[in-house]
């Protein structure tokens, strides 16, 4: 490179001419050589420039070579590409390290709400121990209702057994009067019969032939007893039932009516049954049958 520099400097002061070309006189000898030094010191400083500039790259220097024969000079070569840089290796991801949750929150709306709840719980306890104490008001209430509708109810009844006993009572005093004033025109009607005031062909005397015969209540007696089912036995006493018997003029029973109580219930009862079942009762001996009689019934006299 220097000596292409060295001679590029001297093709350029020596000129084109032929002149140029013929030996040198000696005073341009000394010339010659003091422009050598100077270029030669250029050169030495170009030298030391390239050498301290180690970061770029050093450009081609072109230099004109005057020579018998002119050459052209080769094409500048290229510097190889830096080789690339070796990638770095992936680094392995280390594994992500689950962090555990976080606290629940206790800020102020979490202690507000949770008051609130507390609240609302005490609230509904409150109600639901109100409701059951109304429920039990209202049951002690309903049953002292009761209690007290169930004694009014019990009065009420009361007071209508004792008006139907008082009532009964005093139907049953009107008919032991009556009974009583029956039983007595029937004895006098039998005892007029039995004094036989009238003659037998007598068509007057009404008063003594009206009456039934002497023995015609034993004959009316005669014709039931046999159907009275009781023992006398079970009743105390010799208790009397009197029983009123409608007849048609036919002698059949139509009716019959209990007009006093023997106090025995089942002596009653089988009285009544056994007029019912007797149906007909016997003619007098006139041939009539009276329409109405009042008949005693006492247990141990049948």
């Amino acid at each position: 490179m220097a000596q292409a520099a060295f001679l590029h400097l001297a093709g350029a002061h020596g000129g084109a001419a032929a002149d140029d070309l013929r030996p040198r006189s000696p005073d341009a000898v000394g010339r010659g050589a003091a422009m050598a030094l100077g270029a030669h010191a250029l050169l030495i400083v170009a030298l030391a420039f390239g050498v301290s500039w180690k970061r770029s790259t050093p450009e081609g220097i072109e230099a004109e070579l005057w020579a018998a024969v002119p050459q052209v000079a080769a094409p500048r070569a290229e510097p190889p590409p830096p080789a690339p840089e070796p990638r770095p290796e992936p680094k392995p991801t280390p594994p992500v390290a689950v962090k555990p949750p976080p606290p629940p929150d206790t800020s102020e709306a979490d202690i507000a709400r949770e008051k609130r709840k507390k609240q609302l719980e005490l609230e509904k306890q409150k109600a639901a121990e109100e409701a059951e104490q109304k429920k039990l008001a209202d049951k002690k209430a309903a049953e002292k209702k009761a209690a007290e509708d169930e004694k009014k109810r019990e009065l009420a009844e009361k007071q209508k057994l004792e008006k139907a006993a008082a009532d009964k009572r005093q139907a049953d005093a009107a008919e032991t009067a009556r009974i009583e004033k029956q039983r007595q025109a029937n004895i006098k009607n039998m005892m007029g019969a039995a004094a036989g005031t009238g003659a037998p062909d007598s068509s007057g005397a009404a008063a003594q032939s009206a009456g039934p015969s002497a023995g015609y209540a034993g004959r009316i007696k005669a014709r039931i007893k046999p159907n009275v089912v009781f023992n006398a036995d079970d009743v105390d006493g010799n208790p009397l039932a009197s029983v009123e018997v409608r007849t048609a003029p036919d002698g059949r029973i139509i009716g019959r009516k209990l007009l006093k109580s023997s106090g025995s219930a089942a002596w009653d009862e089988a009285v009544l049954r056994a007029i019912d079942k007797t149906e007909m009762l016997p003619r007098d001996t006139d041939g009539r049958v009276p329409s109405s009689l009042v008949i005693d019934f006492k247990p141990r006299d049948l």
